[in-house]
Formats: structure tokens, sequence, C-alpha cells
């Protein structure tokens, strides 16, 4: 939900009054308020971050100097938004802070996983916030269609790098150090439809 432009800029006090289970941001004074992710969702962020966290993040069999978090509540400015995944290169912001309930240092990646009553607010919403914030590379990954949209910062704009669809094995900026295997991250097809896997 985005707010009537007659009314007054949303506040941190709009997103603590939703209801349990939202999730709120606040972009360019709206509040867009959405339910927690369904499982598809979720499974697709979880498996995504794990293939990235063991060699990039904990130097398994791949270069380590980043940090990821899931859905990090990030303040940007006046902007609040909630990336489903996000990566730090340690390079530039070391660790992780310890005792605070949200990050003001814009990331480095961007993992946004769409789906039909998001895509529009994380397309073009949020993708611009990142890039004012000065983040590196965004990905906009959608379960329903399995692909994967890779983005990279240029000075006025995003610059469309690469589209992967389907079960490709790709590799893929800022990580193109190790092999991404798409097909882990789909359901398969009727399972993602929201039927029942017919048993072997």
């Amino acid at each position: 939900m985005g707010r009537d432009d007659r009314k007054k800029p949303a506040t941190y006090e709009d997103i603590e009054a939703l209801p349990v289970g939202w999730v709120g941001e606040i972009v360019d004074d709206a509040l867009y308020a959405s339910p927690r992710p369904i499982p598809r969702h979720l499974r697709v962020a979880s498996r995504l971050g794990a293939m990235l966290m063991a060699p990039f993040e904990f130097g398994s069999e791949g270069p380590g100097g980043w940090w990821f978090l899931d859905e990090p509540e990030l303040h940007l400015g006046r902007d609040v938004v909630v990336p489903d995944l996000a990566g730090w290169r340690r390079e530039r912001v070391p660790e992780p802070p310890a005792d605070v309930p949200w990050l003001v240092a814009a990331p480095d990646w961007v993992g946004e996983v769409i789906s039909p009553s998001t895509e529009s607010v994380d397309r073009f919403r949020k993708l611009p916030v990142y890039r004012r914030e000065g983040v590196g590379h965004a990905w906009l990954i959608d379960p329903l269609r399995r692909t994967l949209e890779v983005y990279v910062r240029q000075p006025r704009r995003w610059e469309s790098v690469a589209r992967h669809e389907g079960a490709r094995a790709v590799r893929v900026p800022p990580f193109e150090a190790r092999l991404l295997d798409l097909g882990l991250l789909w359901l398969p097809p009727r399972e993602a439809r929201g039927g029942v896997p017919t048993p072997p």
C-alpha cells in the first residue's frame, strides 16, 4: 500500500503500528506494507543466501571477503527498506554492528525476491534508492518465472547486464568467482504454482 499524496509523510511510527507479521518500508515518504513472505519466496532467499555465504563469507572454496544478512532493516537517508538479502564487502564495512536494530551503511549488493504483489515496489521504488545510496549490484529473482536479473550501478542509472532463466549454472557479478546453480533455487513447477507434487 502507498500513501495518498495529500497525507503527511510516513514515519517510523507508521511502521511500528502495522499488524504483527507485516513488513513496512518507507520510500519517498510513502509507506509500503506487505505481509511476511510465503514459503516459496523464503525458500529461494534462504537457498540463495546459503549458496553465497559458504564461499563468500566463510571462504569455503571461495574468496571470502563479504558478510550477508537476511532481511536487514536499512535506514538510508529518509528511506527505510528491507531487502530480502544484502551483502557488504568487509574491506568497506568489516563487521555488522552488534547492538543496533537497523543499519545505516548501504550494502554493496542486494537481492530482492520478487512476487506479483511486490515487484512494482522492488523494481521502481527500491532500486532507485539503492542506486542513489551507492549499492553496486542488485539482483531481482523471480521464483515463478524462474529468472535472475542482474544490474550493475552506473552514475545515472542501473545497467542490466544479464537475465538468466531456468536451471543454468552461471557466473554472476559481483560473485563471478563461483558458479551459481540456479536450478537449486526453484521449487518443482507444480509445487511452485501451489499444487501438490506427485509422489514418485
